[in-house]
């Protein structure tokens, strides 16, 4: 399915699982107007063509005993593309950092970091992102709450663009 263009069955079957990955095929066929043998097909094929990048439990944070949630703004000394993938490679060994996205601008890349308590958080700011190569400045910013957390992307928008476009 690599470069084949998503037909609406496909883009259906990402809708339904996006809102709900536990769903039985055969339930996720019903849903989409197909029988189940090929709407498993159809998603074993999205899921090797990396449509689907997984499945996982949308867990709160809060209730686990994560109170504090923080943006990470980073600037770097080099933007040379080593020193960038060096940057990003640490970032993933890093637990707290639970995001990292590179931007265009004033800054070089964003944090999502998510830590138990402040203390926590301090530690590794100071001992571990401030400190880390090629870092020449970070700014953070801490979650006081949050409106709107939803993943994914909006398959209703999607579908309207295709439509428009025809």
């Amino acid at each position: 399915m690599a470069g084949h263009k998503l037909d609406e069955i496909d883009r259906k079957i990402l809708a339904e699982l996006q809102a709900d990955g536990r769903m039985t095929n055969v339930e996720l066929a019903g849903r989409v107007g197909i029988s189940a043998p090929p709407s498993l097909r159809r998603v074993r094929t999205l899921e090797e063509s990396d449509y689907i990048r997984g499945y996982h439990a949308d867990v709160n944070p809060r209730l686990l005993g994560f109170e504090v949630h923080v943006f990470a703004m980073v600037g770097l000394s080099s933007q040379a593309e080593t020193d960038l993938g060096a940057f990003e490679a640490r970032c993933k060994d890093w637990p707290l950092v639970r995001e990292c996205h590179m931007l265009n601008g004033e800054i070089d890349f964003i944090l999502k970091c998510v830590a138990p308590d402040l203390s926590t958080f301090q530690s590794f700011l100071t001992g571990e992102l401030t400190s880390a190569p090629n870092v020449a400045s970070v700014k953070t910013s801490l979650v006081i709450r949050c409106a709107k957390d939803e993943p994914g992307v909006p398959f209703d928008v999607l579908e309207a663009r295709i439509s428009r476009l025809g």
